[in-house]
């Protein structure tokens, strides 16, 4: 469910269809394939299970030519990775599909068409739309008549594509909660998943909106609404870099990974969110059973990934109701545990080779938990090989040693995941259910408008040239973003920082407390407010010089020794993710006043594979 790529043109696309793929490895997958038709009507399919350089290799020898073409790397959900459950699939000899996300009422649709007569090939949820696509051709009209038909039928989230050998230099594209993107050339036209996927063959791009149908040839595109209606969509000139090595405009590549995070979440949430609710199946084949029988939450984790999982423990025991416990990596393989009944281990990882925690991950299969997932970036990691599920983040390329996307994706991928065993145990209605889904909904254009903090923050950062240590504060859920803030500013300014839960302060780190020490203060506008105010006038009456980064409706304004960062309100269920975002900008620049490294900190190093 991870990339498509389509084409029609003149020319041969096969080197464009596959080189496509290649550009959106990043989103993991354990499968891919390609359908082309040539102009006299031949369609020529190509799969390979494995890696993207398999499927250039076979295309290579069986040199397949024509000018339309459908592309696909697949991440299983229905169906075990294989060759016959890898896309395109296909309805007889005609019709060949392609399709991002999860249909959800695919087994009835599949009981509907074998009671037809037709015969399914493989176990995915996505050979209904090529079998649907065929009966509707049978009942009249053209392939998009045929294809609108279909799509009315179809229940979940999905980006789908459908090519017909016998209308060749044609292509239909739907999308409905997973994004399509066409590609605007001359004489020849493409679409994706990704933009990235196409910037090799133009920049000129068409957004498809929310249920919209597109009818596209080589001269010509067209667009139907959700309404069956022609519409215009507005043309898009792309500014963005494919290359994950290249900075572009930014100065580090941590500057650029901080302002990717609302693609990278839009990227993590892709098919997995319907309009109002969480698609189970979309976590992973087998998720809901995991999920139903769950009764404890085992999290493993370092650094970064270990502070993803603090904040997700709140969420799993105040959202989803369930016990959750969260333990750094190196910690938990060296001593004596107990395992829980019916646990689910956990395991997160950028790179998905950090040594501890593969190491727990290990010994903790042979201690009898449930179920294991991964929730990591990297496909094809020794993470996600040898656990039971694996939730793929999609964050993209990650060069910076000082993680940034990646947390935040984690963030948000951990938030589904409660969300949806909640769901599975009942624990969550459909209201509450609707409501986390329509914050995250929301989340890629909170976080846009987070970004835009930068300047102020930049200024900010000069009142930390001549420090050298750091306290940062916080309550609840914000405590493990204060510690994930303090991380930040040690990696890549090497000004000593701590975090702590606001309440603590009084039982030591009060001692710290003087007019050279920032102390750092999140402050959301939340139930524990009043507390955390107390707290700052605690500091205040010792001398602190404090920077609160508070929401607007918080009540706080400037004074003597207290700085006041508003941040617009956003809501609750996603404040820890939006609060993160000022803290990673203030370590940046505090860090480029320091004249550090930014992105090759001392002694660090991106993947640590080693104890």
């Amino acid at each position: 469910m991870c990339g498509i790529v389509g084409a029609v043109a003149q020319r041969d696309v096969a080197e464009i269809l596959v080189e496509g793929l290649r550009r959106l490895e990043y989103r993991g997958y354990d499968s891919a394939g390609v359908a082309i038709t040539d102009d006299q009507g031949q369609l020529t399919r190509v799969r390979r299970l494995g890696k993207v350089a398999a499927l250039s290799d076979a295309v290579a020898a069986s040199h397949p030519t024509g000018g339309t073409g459908i592309a696909h790397t697949r991440w299983a959900t229905h169906g075990e990775p294989s060759e016959a459950n890898a896309h395109p699939h296909m309805s007889g000899n005609d019709i060949a599909v392609v399709h991002n996300g999860i249909i959800e009422n695919h087994q009835t649709l599949r009981e509907q068409l074998q009671a037809r007569g037709y015969q399914f090939d493989s176990q995915t949820d996505t050979e209904v739309i090529a079998h649907l696509v065929d009966w509707e051709m049978q009942q009249g009209g053209d392939l998009l008549n045929a294809f609108q038909r279909t799509v009315d039928q179809l229940e979940g989230a999905y980006g789908t594509v459908v090519m017909d050998r016998r209308q060749p230099e044609r292509l239909i594209a739907a999308r409905s909660g997973s994004p399509l993107v066409i590609g605007l050339g001359v004489g020849e036209n493409f679409l994706a998943s990704d933009q990235l996927a196409l910037l090799n063959v133009t920049r000129r791009f068409i957004y498809l909106e929310e249920g919209d149908v597109a009818d596209i040839s080589r001269r010509e595109v067209t667009i139907y609404n959700q309404e069956g209606t022609p519409v215009e969509r507005e043309v898009n000139e792309a500014s963005a870099q494919y290359d994950a090595a290249d900075k572009g405009q930014y100065r580090h590549y941590m500057q650029k990974e901080i302002y990717e995070q609302p693609t990278a979440l839009t990227n993590t949430m892709e098919g997995r969110l319907g309009n109002d609710h969480v698609i189970v199946d979309a976590i992973g084949n087998g998720a809901s059973d995991i999920l139903a029988k769950a009764q404890h939450i085992q999290i493993i984790a370092c650094g970064t990934s270990y502070n993803a999982g603090m904040v997700a423990r709140y969420w799993f025991e105040s959202l989803a109701g369930i016990s959750c416990d969260v333990e750094i990596a190196s910690e938990f393989r060296y001593r004596q545990f107990v395992t829980r009944p019916n646990s689910v281990l956990i395991t997160l990882s950028q790179s998905g080779e950090t040594a501890d925690t593969l190491a727990a991950l290990r010994l903790a299969k042979e201690r009898g938990y449930m179920a294991t997932m991964a929730i990591c970036n990297v496909a094809g990691s020794s993470l996600v090989r040898e656990s039971d599920l694996a939730f793929m983040t999609r964050a993209g390329t990650e060069i910076g040693v000082a993680s940034t996307k990646a947390f935040t994706t984690q963030l948000s991928a951990l938030l589904m995941l409660v969300t949806a065993l909640g769901k599975m145990q009942g624990r969550i209605g459909r209201d509450k259910e609707r409501e986390v889904v329509d914050a995250l909904h929301h989340l890629p254009s909170s976080i846009e408008q987070a970004l835009t903090f930068d300047k102020a923050i930049e200024q900010l950062a000069q009142d930390f040239a001549d420090k050298h240590h750091a306290l940062f504060l916080g309550r609840g859920e914000y405590y493990p973003i204060a510690i994930e803030a303090a991380l930040k500013l040690k990696e890549i300014s090497y000004i000593h920082a701590e975090a702590y839960a606001a309440g603590e302060l009084k039982h030591g780190p009060l001692a710290l407390i003087d007019a050279d020490m920032p102390v750092i203060v999140i402050a959301p506008n939340n139930e524990l407010l009043e507390k955390l105010k107390s707290n700052i006038e605690e500091v205040r009456a010792r001398g602190g010089q404090l920077y609160v980064f508070a929401d607007q409706d918080a009540g706080f304004t400037p004074e003597e020794g207290m700085k006041i960062i508003a941040m617009p309100h956003v809501d609750d269920i996603i404040a820890p993710v939006f609060y993160t975002i000022p803290m990673q900008q203030l370590s940046y620049h505090v860090a480029l006043i320091k004249g550090t490294d930014v992105d090759q900190p001392r002694n660090l190093a991106k993947a640590v594979t080693v104890e």
